[in-house]
């Protein structure tokens, strides 16, 4: 199987639950996908850049699965995010401060250089310059997939979409989908993978289903990662050769089991 590179931020959360519930976690799609991908049997690398703050992190035994081998560590803070959600399960407001992950475009720019047999995923957020890494993806013929933020999917998508029909996947909920419907034609895309909360994931092959999995009913107490968490199993589980409707289903299955276990805590070395 190919290694999977996950192109994001690794963060620090500060993460504030509608129940009134907060607490400071260890974060970034970057983490979440790669750590996924990882647990489900993949070869799964994060390509991110973090400060000082995180420097300890690749000794964590939780995440020795991981290939740290992409990951560069410089001198100041890691990127840190401050989200709060709502009763329906979605993020109300969001802040951030980037940090170091501002050299993250440089730096993945030199890790696809390097490796371009790799399968890339790329976590388009702020700061990363999204059309440089996907049209050095697409013109070097990297297999790639991508996913979105909502709070930034409407001009980060825009910026997309020259390159999104070359991606093999692209993974968006409900409300992003009608985003990406309204910026490219879904029929000229491969694969897209739509989630909708507790109702049934749909992946699309040029705009039509071709399997459908309903997540198991759960009893939800963490919402961040969910969506990274799918996004994770279902490349791991795809590319060892799994097929659409199995690849969905353990990737569903996957997400709703990831909402039931609240994170733990950033460890006193990590605190803001």
């Amino acid at each position: 199987m190919q290694r999977i590179s996950v192109i994001g931020n690794i963060s620090r959360d500060h993460i504030r639950y509608p129940d009134g519930h907060s607490g400071h976690y260890l974060g970034g799609a970057a983490l979440h996908i790669a750590l996924a991908a990882a647990r489900a049997g993949a070869h799964a690398a994060p390509v991110a850049v973090i400060g000082d703050d995180l420097a300890l992190l690749t000794r964590e035994p939780d995440l020795a699965c991981l290939d740290w081998s992409a990951l560069r560590h410089a001198t100041g803070n890691s990127a840190a995010f401050a989200m709060v959600y709502d009763t329906h399960a979605a993020v109300r407001c969001t802040s951030a401060t980037y940090g170091v992950s501002h050299q993250l475009t440089a730096h993945a720019l030199g890790h696809l250089a390097r490796h371009p047999g790799d399968f890339y995923h790329l976590c388009c957020r702020r700061p990363l310059h999204v059309p440089a890494l996907l049209s050095r993806l697409a013109t070097a013929g990297a297999r790639f997939s991508a996913d979105f933020f909502l709070p930034s999917a409407r001009p980060l998508l825009a910026a997309a979409a020259p390159w999104l029909p070359a991606a093999d996947w692209i993974f968006v909920n409900a409300a992003e989908y009608r985003l990406l419907a309204r910026t490219v034609d879904p029929a000229v895309l491969s694969g897209v993978v739509v989630t909708d909360g507790p109702r049934p994931a749909r992946l699309l092959h040029h705009a039509r289903p071709v399997a459908e999995a309903c997540p198991p009913t759960t009893t939800a107490v963490e919402l961040t990662g969910a969506g990274d968490t799918l996004t994770g199993t279902f490349l791991a589980r795809r590319l060892a050769g799994a097929s659409p409707a199995a690849a969905l289903e353990a990737a569903v299955t996957a997400a709703a089991h990831h909402t039931t276990t609240r994170p733990r805590p950033l460890p006193a070395p990590y605190c803001p």
